[in-house]
């Protein structure tokens, strides 16, 4: 695994936006406006917290996973990966870093869930990714509730209610 570096985050409440695709400077520009609009608007979000580092760049969700993990405030991180960049949508892939939580969960009772573990990622548009941060972070909204939403959406995308 590549040595990635430290995340330093200043605000909890701003989600974090990895690039880890340096293909398309234009598509980029294009999520930060899209994450900016969201902020502009909604005078409570916070602004996005992004990391624009060519390090990051290849970087898998594993990865991402374990360098975000380090941050225990953290619920989830998104990734702005070669999907978004090439699709229309500009979908991040959002990873749930909760997921770990059921690693020590006993057979005897929790066997189904062992066997069929919830999802751990999910594409979520520009303009979705405060709330989704924002649901994650107080607990309103679990993960598998925004799987499932983005299964029901011809795209598979979560989008902004």
């Amino acid at each position: 695994m590549k040595e990635l570096p430290e995340i330093v985050k200043a605000d909890g409440w701003a989600p974090l936006i990895i690039r880890t695709d340096c293909t398309d400077d234009s598509a980029w520009r294009e999520v930060i406006a899209e994450l900016g609009r969201v902020a502009e608007v909604r005078a409570w979000e916070s602004p996005a917290h992004l990391v624009d580092d060519r390090r990051w760049g290849g970087v898998t969700g594993e990865e991402a996973l374990v360098a975000a993990a380090r941050d225990e405030e953290l619920s989830v991180v998104f990734l702005a990966d070669g999907v978004t960049m090439r699709s229309p949508l500009r979908p991040l892939l959002a990873l749930d870093l909760g997921a770990d939580d059921d690693e020590d969960l006993d057979p005897m009772y929790y066997q189904e869930l062992i066997d069929a573990p919830p999802p751990r990622e999910v594409r979520v548009v520009p303009a979705a990714a405060h709330m989704v941060h924002g649901n994650l972070q107080l607990a309103n909204v679990d993960f598998p509730e925004f799987a499932e939403e983005a299964a029901v959406d011809p795209d598979g995308v979560v989008r902004d209610l």
